[in-house]
């Protein structure tokens, strides 16, 4: 009889196929690195065969540690499944709930959101996790998260996705400049040459960029912005004009002196932001009703912007 893998080891292969280092996956793995070595090593003896190459200043997969590692994230993930349908007993909401989030959300709904799921929900543990949507879409589906807060349009796969609202792209430039002048901008060639960007890997940038009918693959002449705080002081220095999104504007992020928010004539171009989950959740009544805090708080956000 072959002898059988752990989940412990299997493990150990995903975070290590992510971190492409032995230190650092046996960091993220609360181990040694010798531990992890030894671990990936009783893996491939009970395979049979090699899944990592190595040497001293490189880590890659082999093409079978290429596929058993997508194997393996399956079964981490069905695991995972098992401890929420153990745990389908209890009451939704309470507990713990790994909620990841995007960079271009986070600061603008979580800080409202927070205080009023405490409230409304005392039992709930809520662990969160900012990053990246390829990120948090990997980790939804090995099971290290619940669920995921996003904005499409993206490309979410066999997950279940739940929309929640439109969130339109506004223009925010410095006061005086010609191009924010009128009180809806059109998007001009001019326009789309002077707009800045995040940088590679937010979803944002894909969605200004399809706004502005301009292609991913444009010159940023070296300026790219690693978060939306960044893209706006970018602007207020004169180095261009930005495109953020309308709860941003509704939050605050572009009041200044010296700054302009406009919206885009209509039809404006807009993201929609949703919750996604794993298709074999136990969730989806945390799902439902985190949806419900979500739309709910955004709609006092849209309020309290107008009496501004």
């Amino acid at each position: 009889m072959a002898t059988l893998t752990s989940l412990r080891q299997l493990q150990y292969l995903v975070t290590l196929s992510e971190k492409l280092n032995f230190t650092r996956a046996a960091q993220a793995c609360f181990v040694t690195q010798s531990t992890l070595s030894a671990g990936l090593k009783e893996l491939e003896d009970a395979l049979g065969a090699r899944l990592v190459e190595r040497d001293r200043q490189t880590v890659l997969m082999t093409p079978i540690g290429i596929e058993v590692t997508k194997r393996a994230r399956a079964i981490l993930a069905a695991t995972q499944d098992l401890v929420e349908i153990a745990a389908g007993s209890r009451a939704p909401m309470t507990g713990l709930l790994r909620l990841g989030v995007i960079p271009t959300i986070a600061p603008f709904l979580l800080p409202p959101c927070l205080p009023r799921l405490r409230e409304r929900y005392p039992e709930l543990h809520l662990a969160l996790r900012e990053d990246l949507t390829a990120n948090l879409l990997s980790r939804l589906e090995d099971g290290q998260l619940d669920l995921a807060l996003i904005a499409l349009p993206y490309e979410t796969g066999n997950l279940i996705v739940e929309p929640l609202l439109d969130d339109e792209l506004w223009i925010v430039g410095r006061k005086g400049d010609p191009q924010v002048r009128a009180r809806a901008v059109h998007v001009t060639p001019s326009l789309t040459d002077r707009l800045l960007l995040l940088e590679e890997g937010h979803c944002l940038r894909d969605h200004a960029l399809y706004a502005c009918g301009a292609s991913t693959h444009r010159s940023t002449q070296g300026m790219e912005a690693t978060s939306l705080l960044t893209l706006v002081q970018m602007v207020e220095s004169g180095l261009g004009i930005g495109l953020v999104p309308e709860m941003a504007v509704k939050c605050g992020l572009t009041e200044s002196s010296t700054l302009v928010a406009r919206p885009m004539v209509k039809p404006s171009p807009k993201r929609t932001i949703a919750l996604v989950a794993r298709r074999s959740t136990t969730r989806l009544a945390d799902l439902k009703a985190l949806a419900e805090v979500i739309l709910r708080v955004s709609r006092r956000l849209g309020q309290i912007a107008a009496e501004r």
